[in-house]
């Protein structure tokens, strides 16, 4: 069951510097929504705060809520652990762990969860790996490296093994910025196909991708240099890329700036 996120009064610190400051919104469930806006303007950093991923990073904090279903992720009684296993996250390059098989490399967060019957480990392989669009291009060589897939392969063999672990969410950073045009469009059918049982975030570059993609657009933009990043606007996708409210996401999106 996917689940809405409701962000209030969210910043976000790497030591004593903010990065993004009082971003408020509501991501809505089984649909994707997409953040734009310029390089460093934190769009990347709020898709880590909301897996609490962003506090890895030593020095780093954030100060707000962030709210899936009404539960604080943030609250002192919440593990961060549970939460990344609850909102799963595809990172820029695909990084299948490099050592494994393709089939250990889906099973890996399973094995993390405790002890799986073999039957049921290989009912979830094959589940993840249908899910992800993927089985039958690896069906009869599950054994080998999963590194030894193509760039697209891989970054669907990543989705891959974020669902195997039945999230609720799934947050991308810029998963086809470094895939080729082919590679690109098959993960976004394949997007388009997992918003149906998840709730999708992906920060893209890409304006085509985002207005293909996405129901709803958050463009993120800086005052100045050196400032916090911000939320200028959000709104229903289609209308911020024909009749955005602010001159700004205009100027983004028109090319003008950025």
């Amino acid at each position: 069951m996917s689940k809405q996120i409701q962000v209030s009064g969210l910043d976000a610190y790497y030591g004593g510097h903010k990065a993004i400051e009082d971003v408020s919104m509501t991501i809505e469930p089984r649909s994707i929504t997409a953040f734009i806006g310029p390089s460093g303007c934190g769009k990347s950093t709020f898709l880590r705060t909301l897996n609490r991923m962003h506090e890895v990073i030593p020095g780093a904090r954030v100060e707000g809520k962030v709210l899936l279903d009404g539960e604080d992720l943030y609250a002192p009684t919440v593990e961060p652990v549970s939460v990344r296993r609850m909102i799963g996250m595809v990172f820029q390059r695909p990084n299948p762990f490099p050592t494994m098989s393709i089939y250990e490399n889906v099973a890996a967060g399973l094995r993390l969860n405790g002890r799986v019957s073999k039957s049921e480990m290989d009912g979830v392989v094959e589940e993840s790996l249908k899910g992800a669009n993927l089985w039958n291009e690896v069906k009869d060589r599950l054994s080998k490296p999963g590194a030894g897939l193509s760039g697209g392969q891989q970054q669907r063999l990543c989705i891959a093994r974020a669902i195997a672990v039945k999230p609720q969410v799934l947050l991308m950073d810029e998963p086809c910025s470094a895939l080729d045009p082919i590679s690109t469009l098959a993960i976004e059918d394949l997007m388009a196909k997992l918003k149906d049982d998840y709730t999708i975030v992906i920060v893209t570059h890409n304006m085509q991708q985002a207005a293909r993609v996405s129901d709803r657009t958050a463009f993120f933009n800086l005052a100045e240099q050196g400032k916090p990043g911000k939320v200028i606007e959000m709104d229903e996708t289609s209308r911020m890329f024909t009749n955005p409210s602010e001159k700004a996401t205009e100027d983004y999106i028109t090319g003008r700036f950025g």
